[in-house]
Protein backbone atom coordinates (compact mmCIF):
# COMPACT_ATOMS: atom_id res chain seq x y z
CA UNK A 1 0.00 0.00 0.00
CA UNK A 2 1.32 3.89 -0.89
CA UNK A 3 0.75 7.05 1.22
CA UNK A 4 -1.58 8.14 -1.54
CA UNK A 5 -3.85 5.16 -0.46
CA UNK A 6 -3.93 6.16 2.96
CA UNK A 7 -6.40 9.40 3.03
CA UNK A 8 -8.70 7.08 1.49
CA UNK A 9 -8.75 4.82 4.54
CA UNK A 10 -8.42 7.89 6.91
CA UNK A 11 -11.68 9.12 5.13
CA UNK A 12 -13.39 5.46 5.75
CA UNK A 13 -12.54 5.80 9.49
CA UNK A 14 -9.90 3.56 10.02
CA UNK A 15 -7.37 5.41 11.89
CA UNK A 16 -6.63 9.01 13.29
CA UNK A 17 -5.68 11.71 11.14
CA UNK A 18 -2.31 12.39 9.92
CA UNK A 19 -1.43 16.36 11.12
CA UNK A 20 -1.35 18.70 7.86
CA UNK A 21 2.90 19.79 7.69
CA UNK A 22 2.74 21.55 4.80
CA UNK A 23 2.10 24.93 4.14
CA UNK A 24 4.06 27.86 6.75
CA UNK A 25 1.91 28.22 9.86
CA UNK A 26 1.74 32.60 11.05
CA UNK A 27 4.91 33.49 12.86
CA UNK A 28 4.59 31.84 16.39
CA UNK A 29 5.88 32.51 20.25
CA UNK A 30 8.54 30.70 21.47
CA UNK A 31 7.11 26.57 21.65
CA UNK A 32 6.67 25.61 25.08
CA UNK A 33 8.01 22.41 24.37
CA UNK A 34 10.06 22.05 21.39
CA UNK A 35 11.11 18.24 21.27
CA UNK A 36 12.74 16.60 18.55
CA UNK A 37 12.74 12.00 17.76
CA UNK A 38 16.52 10.35 16.37
CA UNK A 39 16.77 9.28 13.42
CA UNK A 40 17.55 5.91 14.70
CA UNK A 41 13.75 5.77 15.86
CA UNK A 42 12.35 6.94 12.26
CA UNK A 43 15.05 4.53 10.97
CA UNK A 44 13.33 1.33 13.13
CA UNK A 45 10.14 2.34 12.40
CA UNK A 46 10.39 2.00 8.40
CA UNK A 47 12.19 -1.54 8.55
CA UNK A 48 8.55 -2.54 8.57
CA UNK A 49 7.89 -0.94 5.06
CA UNK A 50 11.27 -2.22 3.64
CA UNK A 51 10.45 -5.95 4.76
CA UNK A 52 7.58 -5.61 2.70
CA UNK A 53 9.44 -4.28 -0.31
CA UNK A 54 7.36 -0.76 0.53
CA UNK A 55 8.84 2.21 -0.90
CA UNK A 56 9.76 3.87 2.28
CA UNK A 57 11.13 7.31 0.83
CA UNK A 58 7.23 7.85 -0.24
CA UNK A 59 6.15 7.52 3.47
CA UNK A 60 8.91 9.93 4.32
CA UNK A 61 7.86 12.40 1.62
CA UNK A 62 4.63 12.00 2.23
CA UNK A 63 4.41 13.47 6.26
CA UNK A 64 6.79 16.25 4.81
CA UNK A 65 10.85 14.07 5.39
CA UNK A 66 13.68 13.84 2.90
CA UNK A 67 15.02 10.33 3.20
CA UNK A 68 18.19 12.28 2.98
CA UNK A 69 17.86 12.51 6.63
CA UNK A 70 18.59 8.52 7.03
CA UNK A 71 22.32 8.81 6.17
CA UNK A 72 22.88 11.07 8.89
CA UNK A 73 23.60 9.40 12.32
CA UNK A 74 22.81 12.68 14.44
CA UNK A 75 20.17 14.02 12.38
CA UNK A 76 16.30 14.20 14.18
CA UNK A 77 13.18 15.50 13.43
CA UNK A 78 10.13 16.97 15.26
CA UNK A 79 7.74 15.27 17.38
CA UNK A 80 4.77 15.95 14.73
CA UNK A 81 6.87 14.67 11.60
CA UNK A 82 7.73 11.10 13.71
CA UNK A 83 3.95 10.84 14.28
CA UNK A 84 2.72 11.69 10.99
CA UNK A 85 4.95 9.07 9.91
CA UNK A 86 4.06 6.20 12.91
CA UNK A 87 0.29 6.82 11.68
CA UNK A 88 0.81 6.22 8.30
CA UNK A 89 2.94 3.16 8.66
CA UNK A 90 0.51 1.71 11.18
CA UNK A 91 -2.35 2.01 8.32
CA UNK A 92 -0.38 0.78 6.02
CA UNK A 93 0.70 -2.15 7.46
CA UNK A 94 -2.78 -2.15 9.66
CA UNK A 95 -0.59 -3.15 12.31
CA UNK A 96 0.43 -0.89 15.20
CA UNK A 97 3.49 -2.99 16.22
CA UNK A 98 5.39 -2.32 12.89
CA UNK A 99 5.79 -5.90 12.29
CA UNK A 100 7.44 -6.38 15.53
CA UNK A 101 5.60 -9.63 16.12
CA UNK A 102 4.54 -12.53 14.45
CA UNK A 103 0.76 -11.42 14.90
CA UNK A 104 -0.67 -8.08 13.62
CA UNK A 105 -1.96 -5.39 16.24
CA UNK A 106 -4.69 -4.15 13.96
CA UNK A 107 -5.22 -0.79 13.60
CA UNK A 108 -7.49 0.43 16.73
CA UNK A 109 -5.75 -1.93 19.38
CA UNK A 110 -4.06 0.62 20.96
CA UNK A 111 -7.25 2.93 21.14
CA UNK A 112 -8.98 0.06 22.93
CA UNK A 113 -6.68 -1.29 25.07
CA UNK A 114 -6.80 3.08 26.49
CA UNK A 115 -10.87 2.69 26.86
CA UNK A 116 -10.38 -0.52 28.62
CA UNK A 117 -7.62 1.29 30.72
CA UNK A 118 -9.87 4.01 31.76
CA UNK A 119 -12.63 2.25 33.29
CA UNK A 120 -9.95 0.71 36.18
CA UNK A 121 -10.25 2.73 39.47
CA UNK A 122 -6.26 2.83 39.96
CA UNK A 123 -2.78 2.54 37.70
CA UNK A 124 -2.52 -1.16 39.11
CA UNK A 125 -5.73 -2.05 37.97
CA UNK A 126 -5.29 -0.45 34.83
CA UNK A 127 -1.96 -2.04 33.74
CA UNK A 128 -2.88 -5.51 35.19
CA UNK A 129 -5.86 -4.94 32.22
CA UNK A 130 -3.20 -3.78 29.52
CA UNK A 131 -1.07 -6.03 30.26
CA UNK A 132 -3.36 -9.09 29.84
CA UNK A 133 -4.72 -7.09 26.71
CA UNK A 134 -1.30 -7.18 24.96
CA UNK A 135 -0.97 -10.75 25.82
CA UNK A 136 -3.85 -11.72 23.62
CA UNK A 137 -2.56 -9.37 20.84
CA UNK A 138 0.78 -10.65 20.57
CA UNK A 139 2.27 -13.95 20.17
CA UNK A 140 6.50 -12.71 20.94
CA UNK A 141 6.58 -10.63 23.97
CA UNK A 142 4.55 -10.25 27.17
CA UNK A 143 4.67 -8.19 29.90
CA UNK A 144 4.00 -8.41 33.63
CA UNK A 145 3.73 -6.08 36.43
CA UNK A 146 5.64 -7.40 39.85
CA UNK A 147 5.32 -5.41 42.88
CA UNK A 148 7.55 -5.44 46.02
CA UNK A 149 7.08 -2.82 49.27
CA UNK A 150 9.17 -0.54 47.71
CA UNK A 151 9.39 -1.13 43.90
CA UNK A 152 7.31 -1.67 41.10
CA UNK A 153 8.47 -2.96 37.92
CA UNK A 154 7.12 -3.42 34.23
CA UNK A 155 8.99 -6.39 33.09
CA UNK A 156 8.67 -7.60 29.34
CA UNK A 157 9.62 -11.50 28.60
CA UNK A 158 10.25 -12.64 25.19
CA UNK A 159 7.81 -16.17 24.82
CA UNK A 160 10.57 -18.13 22.63
CA UNK A 161 13.70 -18.76 24.80
CA UNK A 162 16.83 -17.48 23.25
CA UNK A 163 14.79 -15.38 20.54
CA UNK A 164 16.50 -12.88 18.42
CA UNK A 165 16.12 -9.57 20.75
CA UNK A 166 14.09 -7.25 18.89
CA UNK A 167 15.43 -3.90 20.34
CA UNK A 168 12.64 -2.12 18.64
CA UNK A 169 9.52 -3.83 19.78
CA UNK A 170 11.38 -3.35 23.90
CA UNK A 171 11.30 0.26 23.01
CA UNK A 172 7.90 0.21 21.78
CA UNK A 173 6.06 -1.62 24.04
CA UNK A 174 8.00 0.26 27.16
CA UNK A 175 7.03 3.32 25.49
CA UNK A 176 3.50 2.64 25.06
CA UNK A 177 3.00 1.35 28.68
CA UNK A 178 5.17 3.99 30.05
CA UNK A 179 3.16 6.37 28.38
CA UNK A 180 -0.29 5.71 28.86
CA UNK A 181 0.46 4.72 32.40
CA UNK A 182 1.89 8.39 33.33
CA UNK A 183 -1.48 9.68 31.13
CA UNK A 184 -3.89 7.44 33.22
CA UNK A 185 -2.37 8.69 36.24
CA UNK A 186 -2.03 12.73 34.78
CA UNK A 187 1.60 12.86 36.01
CA UNK A 188 5.34 11.74 35.01
CA UNK A 189 5.92 8.86 36.74
CA UNK A 190 9.89 8.98 37.68
CA UNK A 191 12.01 5.88 36.68
CA UNK A 192 14.49 4.81 39.42
CA UNK A 193 16.38 2.30 37.30
CA UNK A 194 15.94 0.49 33.83
CA UNK A 195 17.24 -2.27 32.25
CA UNK A 196 17.58 -4.09 29.14
CA UNK A 197 17.88 -7.47 28.03
CA UNK A 198 20.21 -6.38 25.28
CA UNK A 199 23.55 -5.23 24.43
CA UNK A 200 23.95 -1.28 24.66
CA UNK A 201 22.78 0.38 21.16
CA UNK A 202 24.26 3.38 19.48
CA UNK A 203 21.49 5.23 20.61
CA UNK A 204 21.43 4.58 24.06
CA UNK A 205 21.85 8.64 25.14
CA UNK A 206 18.51 9.04 24.36
CA UNK A 207 16.97 6.64 26.81
CA UNK A 208 17.96 8.93 29.74
CA UNK A 209 15.68 11.13 28.44
CA UNK A 210 12.79 8.46 27.60
CA UNK A 211 13.78 6.64 30.88
CA UNK A 212 16.13 7.62 33.55
CA UNK A 213 19.65 7.99 34.18
CA UNK A 214 20.20 4.48 35.81
CA UNK A 215 20.88 2.15 33.05
CA UNK A 216 21.85 -1.26 32.58
CA UNK A 217 22.27 -3.90 29.58
CA UNK A 218 22.41 -7.48 28.85
CA UNK A 219 20.42 -8.24 31.71
CA UNK A 220 17.69 -11.22 31.82
CA UNK A 221 15.00 -9.12 31.16
CA UNK A 222 13.87 -5.41 29.93
CA UNK A 223 12.40 -3.88 32.31
CA UNK A 224 11.59 -0.41 34.07
CA UNK A 225 11.20 0.33 38.12
CA UNK A 226 9.62 3.05 39.81
CA UNK A 227 8.44 3.75 43.53
CA UNK A 228 5.25 1.08 44.27
CA UNK A 229 3.51 3.81 45.69
CA UNK A 230 2.52 5.08 42.37
CA UNK A 231 0.28 1.59 41.26
CA UNK A 232 -2.07 2.92 44.02
CA UNK A 233 -2.70 6.11 41.99
CA UNK A 234 -6.45 6.92 41.27
CA UNK A 235 -7.02 7.05 37.17
CA UNK A 236 -7.76 10.06 36.39
CA UNK A 237 -8.57 9.79 32.97
CA UNK A 238 -12.13 9.22 31.69
CA UNK A 239 -14.43 8.92 28.04
CA UNK A 240 -14.41 12.20 27.43
CA UNK A 241 -10.53 13.40 27.88
CA UNK A 242 -9.79 9.80 25.92
CA UNK A 243 -10.17 11.32 22.47
CA UNK A 244 -8.08 14.32 22.83
CA UNK A 245 -5.15 11.57 24.08
CA UNK A 246 -5.80 9.56 20.94
CA UNK A 247 -5.85 12.58 18.61
CA UNK A 248 -2.49 13.96 19.70
CA UNK A 249 -0.78 10.29 20.01
CA UNK A 250 2.19 9.09 20.04
CA UNK A 251 2.84 12.84 20.29
CA UNK A 252 1.40 13.22 23.27
CA UNK A 253 3.57 10.20 24.94
CA UNK A 254 6.54 10.67 22.85
CA UNK A 255 7.93 13.98 24.53
CA UNK A 256 5.47 14.85 27.56
CA UNK A 257 6.52 12.15 30.01
CA UNK A 258 10.08 12.40 28.91
CA UNK A 259 12.65 12.29 32.07
CA UNK A 260 12.10 15.19 33.83
CA UNK A 261 13.85 14.91 37.08
CA UNK A 262 17.50 14.92 36.15
CA UNK A 263 19.85 17.41 36.77
CA UNK A 264 19.98 17.78 32.66
CA UNK A 265 16.32 18.39 32.77
CA UNK A 266 16.65 21.10 35.49
CA UNK A 267 19.11 23.07 33.15
CA UNK A 268 17.47 22.27 30.38
CA UNK A 269 14.36 24.07 31.86
CA UNK A 270 16.50 26.96 33.17
CA UNK A 271 18.14 27.62 29.83
CA UNK A 272 14.45 28.18 28.08
CA UNK A 273 13.78 30.87 30.56
CA UNK A 274 16.68 32.59 28.98
CA UNK A 275 16.85 35.00 25.49
CA UNK A 276 19.86 33.51 23.84
CA UNK A 277 22.08 36.60 24.56
CA UNK A 278 21.27 36.22 28.90
CA UNK A 279 22.69 32.61 28.53
CA UNK A 280 24.02 32.43 32.00
CA UNK A 281 27.56 31.02 32.29
CA UNK A 282 28.70 27.99 33.87
CA UNK A 283 29.54 29.21 37.19
CA UNK A 284 26.37 31.39 37.34
CA UNK A 285 24.23 28.56 37.17
CA UNK A 286 26.01 26.86 39.32
CA UNK A 287 24.88 29.72 41.81
CA UNK A 288 21.53 29.70 41.03
CA UNK A 289 20.96 25.58 41.47
CA UNK A 290 23.12 26.37 44.43
CA UNK A 291 25.50 23.67 43.70
CA UNK A 292 29.20 23.87 43.43
CA UNK A 293 30.75 23.82 39.18
CA UNK A 294 32.23 20.52 40.05
CA UNK A 295 28.98 19.19 40.95
CA UNK A 296 27.45 19.92 38.14
CA UNK A 297 30.01 18.55 35.85
CA UNK A 298 30.11 15.59 37.30
CA UNK A 299 26.38 14.83 37.62
CA UNK A 300 25.57 15.79 33.95
CA UNK A 301 28.61 13.67 33.11
CA UNK A 302 26.97 10.93 34.85
CA UNK A 303 24.03 11.15 32.78
CA UNK A 304 25.93 11.43 29.38
CA UNK A 305 25.56 15.66 29.17
CA UNK A 306 27.73 18.55 29.56
CA UNK A 307 26.44 21.97 29.57
CA UNK A 308 27.19 22.83 26.09
CA UNK A 309 25.58 19.56 24.70
CA UNK A 310 22.48 20.61 26.49
CA UNK A 311 23.01 24.60 25.05
CA UNK A 312 23.10 22.93 21.67
CA UNK A 313 20.54 20.57 22.12
CA UNK A 314 17.84 23.29 23.16
CA UNK A 315 18.88 25.24 20.56
CA UNK A 316 18.77 22.77 17.50
CA UNK A 317 15.29 21.35 18.82
CA UNK A 318 13.90 25.45 18.89
CA UNK A 319 15.36 25.82 15.53
CA UNK A 320 13.71 22.98 14.08
CA UNK A 321 10.61 23.82 15.86
CA UNK A 322 10.99 27.65 14.00
CA UNK A 323 11.63 26.31 10.60
CA UNK A 324 8.80 23.94 11.06
CA UNK A 325 6.31 26.18 12.59
CA UNK A 326 6.77 30.00 11.42
CA UNK A 327 7.31 32.19 8.64
CA UNK A 328 10.34 33.87 10.23
CA UNK A 329 13.02 34.54 8.26
CA UNK A 330 16.38 32.03 8.74
CA UNK A 331 18.64 35.21 9.54
CA UNK A 332 16.13 35.94 11.94
CA UNK A 333 16.05 32.58 13.70
CA UNK A 334 20.06 32.47 13.68
CA UNK A 335 20.09 35.88 15.64
CA UNK A 336 17.23 34.49 17.68
CA UNK A 337 19.14 31.53 18.73
CA UNK A 338 22.39 33.19 19.61
CA UNK A 339 24.18 33.08 16.56
CA UNK A 340 26.08 35.90 15.19
CA UNK A 341 26.47 34.65 11.74
CA UNK A 342 23.97 33.32 9.02
CA UNK A 343 27.03 31.06 8.06
CA UNK A 344 27.48 29.49 11.79
CA UNK A 345 23.76 28.81 12.06
CA UNK A 346 23.87 27.07 8.60
CA UNK A 347 27.16 24.97 9.82
CA UNK A 348 25.77 24.12 13.27
CA UNK A 349 21.94 23.10 11.85
CA UNK A 350 23.61 20.54 8.97
CA UNK A 351 25.82 19.52 11.75
CA UNK A 352 22.39 18.47 13.96
CA UNK A 353 20.09 17.14 10.95
CA UNK A 354 22.10 16.70 7.70
CA UNK A 355 20.55 19.37 5.72
CA UNK A 356 20.70 23.05 5.74
CA UNK A 357 17.59 25.56 7.37
CA UNK A 358 16.39 26.73 3.90
CA UNK A 359 16.59 22.76 2.58
CA UNK A 360 14.85 21.34 5.79
CA UNK A 361 12.20 23.89 5.52
CA UNK A 362 11.51 23.59 2.12
CA UNK A 363 11.27 19.88 2.83
CA UNK A 364 8.76 20.43 5.11
CA UNK A 365 6.69 22.67 3.41
CA UNK A 366 6.81 21.78 -0.08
Amino acid sequence: MMPKALEMRRRNGNTLPVPETRGAAASVPRPAEPGTIAICFVAAALQSLQARNLDADAFLADVGLSSSLLQVPQARVSVKHYGGLWRSIALALDDEFFGQDSRRMKAGTFAMICHAAVACKNLSQALDRSLRFYALILDDISGTCERDPKEARIVLHERVAGARQRVFAHELLLMLLYGVSCWLVGRRIPILRTQFSYSEPAHSAEYRLMYSADLSFDRPNTLIAFDASYLDLPVVQNERSIKEFLRTAPESILIKYKNGSSLSARVRRRLRQCLPGEVPDFERLAEELNMTPATIRRRLHEEGESYQSIKDQLRRDLAISYLSHSKRSVMDIAVELGFSERSAFHRAFRKWTGASPGEFRRTVQA
